[in-house]
């Protein structure tokens, strides 16, 4: 929650020492001996620094135990154990630095020092670069730092935003080349963090295809512990945030945390060095990138979030989730209600028509869904996954009167009108790809790979993005659309491009080019149609990032609708995203993708947490299913508010292996919460009463507890929540909960 009742601050001291805080973190900078920028504190609120204060810090910082000199010039210091604000390698320190240039395939040893700086009350939100923004001058303030490395004629700018009520500092780096030279940018960093000690267990969000952002624990020694993709997408396989917790405390000890604003190839990379100090360091991947600067030319990295708490794995998620939800999606989806979505996807699959989609539309309206999305399979010819990607026409032999005559019908049964895309790729039968072989993704060599029966648009040319929007556009206008579904189910291989041949640019520029591509169509198509609410998805998890939320306030988060997968995805997920971007759908048992039955209370009990859908055939389920869907859909939208933008809290762990999993939303004022409880196998003679604390509630409130018994915040802190009587065997009569995949949601409200 947004609190303006802290004005956050750029104290710049002398024009040596730049201290960034609030009232949840401090970030004190200062110019070093060497005229480079350093840092020298980060972490809980250092309120207003003294003069010896600062010289404190100073001294501490000019301690060196490196052998190295860095210049005649400057005495004993090094940067072999420096803590710097925008790492160099080579001079001193030889650590993996933030950035690498070369000319001529020389490397350059780099001096930037500081020259300039500003202070900026204002950040607009640009739909053409994903990014931290800022609404009127209270919300945030930016440091700009203007450094310069004289012999190499090149300068470097540094920005630093601090927000107001929250634990983060986002960083944006710019790099201009004043000589005449052409130069390469080989590396460049969105942000690094300086940690005075090693006293820490790396958290990721690492999994796989329908197993997406498991929470993975590395412990830190000396050396390097990396998380990156090369896959042209923030991939399944790994996530940009990373986190360096104190310990596995829900409520107490530090957590700093990094994330990219970025859906490409990425590094999060951790290193320890023999003093056991700790560099973390995030931005675009270096392997396979290169970028060229003529004379006067400038490269921008991706904005990254650095996030501090002292509040342990709850205060992080605070901090990741209002941030998120406040300073990068779209605002206006904050105050918006999300539709209850009926997908068609699981429950037709390709084998639909007009009338077949209707009759689930229908259905859904009378159980109270808001929006009737249509998945793959309404253009070109497409009844199998191998053909018409890229030939964005309505079927007419499944639409006889078009995608617009279609979408009033649903819109006349007052429902809100969805359509799916997977607007940069193409199958080689497609009117696009025959026309312009040149604008697919492929090295010129006579093996080439294919995935999915498909091909990778090159996004790298601005021709191709304006081509495909030009289909897009019409479709979405005459359908009216209210809900997108963007799509993205093939990762790239042999990352070439023709355009950038024709244009003099090197190949290493691609992938950024190509990710920039991806962000100017969503430009386009938010800027003449703003009201849209689009859903990303890649192959489910495979671009779940904030680059991504940036434009898609929700999205989806796993191929994987398992209930019991989804405890995982979402423990993990929620570490960084908030509930409000975590799509969820109910589908059919057994389970599509693991087989597994779970029951409907089940489905319906993790499904609530976030936005709500659909996807099964509804029109096939007995009496009573639907029955309960309808009553849980009544349910949903009388908490909608608190259920997907309320503050989520972890009860019991963040460990996917745990048999029981419980968490809870709970609105600013804690008068009212939900509890979710989990326990995915039965377990036998466990005992009876057992108790999750509730430690977020207040202790002079009286709750009752799903319209029943009366209870103390202050029993509910410190004894907690009776959980449900689990059947073990001798107690048929009394158990609440029996069998495997077993919830309950427990409603809390505050009485007099």
């Amino acid at each position: 929650m947004l609190d303006l009742k802290t004005t956050t601050m750029i104290d710049c001291l002398d024009d040596q020492v730049f201290h960034l805080h609030n009232a949840q973190v401090s970030y004190v900078l200062a110019v070093m001996p060497n005229g480079q920028l350093g840092q020298l504190y980060y972490g809980a609120t250092l309120g207003n620094l003294t003069d010896a204060d600062v010289t404190y810090l100073q001294t501490q910082a000019s301690k060196s135990a490196g052998t190295v000199k860095y210049s005649t010039k400057t005495g004993n210091f090094n940067l072999s154990d420096r803590a710097q604000a925008y790492p160099v390698y080579g001079s001193s320190d030889f650590r993996q630095g933030a950035i690498d240039i070369s000319c001529d395939q020389t490397p350059w040893y780099l001096d930037f020092q500081v020259t300039d700086y500003t202070v900026r009350d204002t950040k607009p939100r640009d739909l053409a670069h994903p990014a931290t923004y800022a609404v009127g001058n209270q919300e945030a303030q930016t440091l700009i730092v203007t450094l310069t490395d004289t012999a190499h004629q090149v300068q470097l700018t540094e920005n630093f935003t601090i927000f107001n009520g929250y634990g983060a500092i986002a960083r944006q780096n710019t790099v201009t080349n004043l000589g005449p030279q052409a130069i390469t940018v080989q590396n460049m960093m969105s942000a690094a963090l300086e940690l005075p000690d090693d006293d820490f267990q790396m958290v990721s969000l690492s999994g796989a295809w329908l197993k997406e952002r498991h929470v993975t624990y590395h412990n830190l020694t000396q050396g390097t512990v990396t998380v990156e993709s090369l896959k042209g997408a923030s991939s399944h396989q790994q996530n940009p945030f990373v986190a360096l917790m104190r310990s596995q405390d829900l409520d107490y000890g530090e957590v700093y945390a990094s994330n990219l604003i970025y859906s490409g190839n990425f590094v999060s990379r951790v290193e320890v060095n023999e003093w056991h100090k700790t560099r973390l360091m995030t931005g675009l991947n270096p392997n396979y990138f290169g970028w060229q600067l003529a004379a006067n030319e400038s490269f921008t990295t991706p904005e990254a979030v650095l996030y501090y708490s002292n509040a342990g794995v709850n205060g992080l998620m605070a901090t990741t989730h209002g941030l998120a939800q406040h300073h990068i999606a779209d605002r206006q989806w904050a105050q918006r209600p999300r539709p209850i979505v009926l997908n068609n996807w699981e429950a037709t699959y390709f084998n639909f028509d007009e009338d077949k989609l209707l009759a689930l539309a229908q259905q859904g309206q009378q159980l109270g869904v808001e929006c009737f999305v249509v998945d793959d399979g309404w253009f070109g010819h497409r009844d199998d996954d191998r053909t018409s990607l890229g030939d964005w026409r309505v079927d007419r032999r499944k639409f006889p009167n078009g995608m617009g005559a279609f979408a009033q019908k649903i819109h006349d049964l007052g429902l809100q009108m969805g359509l799916w895309f997977e607007p940069e790729m193409v199958s080689p039968d497609a009117p696009i790809y025959q026309d312009h072989p040149d604008w697919v993704v492929r090295h010129p060599y006579e093996r080439t790979a294919i995935g999915r029966g498909q091909y990778v648009l090159d996004f790298a040319n601005p021709a191709v993005v304006d081509a495909i929007y030009a289909q897009m556009k019409p479709v979405i206008a005459a359908a009216k659309l209210d809900y997108m579904k963007w799509d993205m189910n093939r990762n790239i291989t042999e990352a070439y491009s023709p355009y950038l041949v024709a244009h003099g640019r090197p190949q290493t520029e691609f992938f950024h080019r190509y990710m920039l591509g991806v962000y100017h169509l969503y430009d386009l198509i938010l800027s003449d149609f703003p009201d849209l609410l689009i859903e990303g998805c890649a192959g489910g998890g495979g671009r779940y990032d904030l680059g991504m939320l940036f434009y898609s306030p929700q999205m989806w988060p796993s191929d994987d609708s398992d209930a019991v997968e989804r405890l995982s995805i979402l423990t993990g997920s929620a570490l960084a995203y908030p509930l409000s971007a975590f799509s969820n759908h109910v589908s059919a048992v057994p389970n599509d993708q693991v087989g597994r039955n779970t029951p409907l209370t089940m489905r319906h009990s993790v499904a609530d947490f976030g936005p709500l859908g659909y996807e099964l055939d509804i029109t096939q389920l007995p009496a009573e299913e639907l029955a309960a869907m309808q009553a849980n859909i009544a349910f949903y939208k009388q908490h909608r508010t608190l259920l997907t933008t309320g503050q989520f809290r972890q009860l019991k762990t963040i460990d996917p292996q745990e048999n029981e999993v419980a968490w809870s939303v709970s609105d600013a004022t804690q008068k009212e919460l939900f509890v979710g409880f989990y326990r995915k196998l039965a377990q036998p003679n466990t005992g009876v009463l057992n108790y999750v604390r509730l430690p977020q509630v207040d202790p002079h409130k009286q709750y009752q507890i799903d319209d029943s018994e009366i209870v103390s915040g202050a029993v509910l802190q410190h004894l907690g929540l009776r959980e449900p009587y689990q059947f073990n065997g001798a107690n048929a009569d009394t158990a609440q909960l029996r069998g495997d995949f077993q919830a309950h949601l427990f409603h809390l409200v505050a009485v007099d």
